[in-house]
């Protein structure tokens, strides 16, 4: 089930910047994502922001840089919304951007599914993206941490898994963490009672 609240309050943010006279574009992922899009039934209210959007007459609308800072009336209308909502502060917020710096998932700005909210254009991470993304998370926060359950909801093939995990072995220098890796799909893939232990 969509989380109701959750796309509220995006509609508000993106009636603010229209009253403004603005609109931006951002590109979401984790929890949100997967709810916006209808694949996992956990309620967040937690919108993770890797990407902007530079240009939102370009078709398609793509994904061109960090989100740091984020544009000061959409900082504006996210701490508005926070209060009129009574949403905990950091709702709306860019931790996930420190990505950028170990590269993204690749194909994630052609695995994007778009959703206008007046003035905001919300680009929502697609299911392989997402995959990629809870992997490298679980392997991480470890099999107790939600994004291990989110994985586990998405059922991930063990094609997807391997399709990811190329990209997840890239991401720490540790030599110890492809092994990590492999544990954690293991876990994941069907068959396997340890993941729902």
């Amino acid at each position: 089930m969509i989380n109701a609240l959750l796309v509220e309050a995006l509609e508000a943010v993106g009636d603010l910047l229209a009253d403004a006279n603005v609109a931006y574009g951002i590109v979401v992922v984790g929890g949100a994502s997967l709810n916006l899009l209808g694949l996992v039934t956990r309620a967040t209210n937690d919108v993770d922001v890797i990407a902007t959007v530079a240009n939102l007459q370009a078709r398609p609308l793509e994904l061109t840089e960090p989100p740091q800072p984020l544009p000061a009336p959409l900082q504006r209308a996210i701490e508005t919304v926070q209060r009129d909502f009574d949403l905990p502060a950091g709702w709306m917020n860019t931790e996930i951007a420190a990505q950028w710096t170990q590269g993204l998932p690749p194909g994630l700005a052609k695995d994007l599914t778009w959703h206008r909210y007046s003035g905001l254009q919300v680009g929502l991470a697609g299911r392989a993206s997402l995959i990629s993304l809870k992997l490298f998370a679980a392997v991480d926060r470890g099999p107790q941490s939600v994004h291990f359950q989110d994985l586990l909801a998405l059922q991930p093939t063990s094609a997807e898994l391997e399709e990811a995990a190329l990209w997840v072995r890239t991401q720490d220098a540790a030599p110890e963490f492809p092994l990590l890796v492999d544990q954690v799909i293991a876990h994941v893939l069907p068959g396997d009672d340890t993941a729902n232990r």
